[in-house]
């Protein structure tokens, strides 16, 4: 994958996750500056996703850790690099671990 390819996928990912929010009426705040999208939830607590230019990655950083995602062309999206679980179901387990909510990306 080209840099540039890496900064369209993960571009798009981060667009489908705010107009995720803004379609679900989740109560999630986000801000996106400098490839860095920061979720914040109705109790406060924060999640923060941004982009690893130097090794083409993903990361996701949540109160329970932070996970490393690498694209999947089998996948066809971001996996996460210690096992195999996808971007979009890691992130909805997080959410709904921190503020009861959940997001439809696809």
């Amino acid at each position: 994958m080209t840099e540039s390819e890496f900064h369209q996928r993960v571009d798009a990912m981060l667009l489908a996750i705010e107009e995720a929010i803004d379609e679900s009426g989740a109560d999630i705040d986000y801000e996106n500056g400098a490839g860095i999208l920061t979720l914040e939830l109705e109790n406060g607590s924060q999640i923060i996703i941004n982009r690893q230019t130097p090794v083409k990655q993903l990361w996701l950083a949540v109160r329970s850790g932070g996970y490393h995602f690498d694209w999947s062309d089998d996948a066809d999206g971001w996996v996460r690099d210690s096992d195999g679980a996808a971007f979009v179901d890691v992130l909805n387990q997080a959410l709904e671990a921190q503020g009861s909510e959940t997001l439809q990306l696809g």
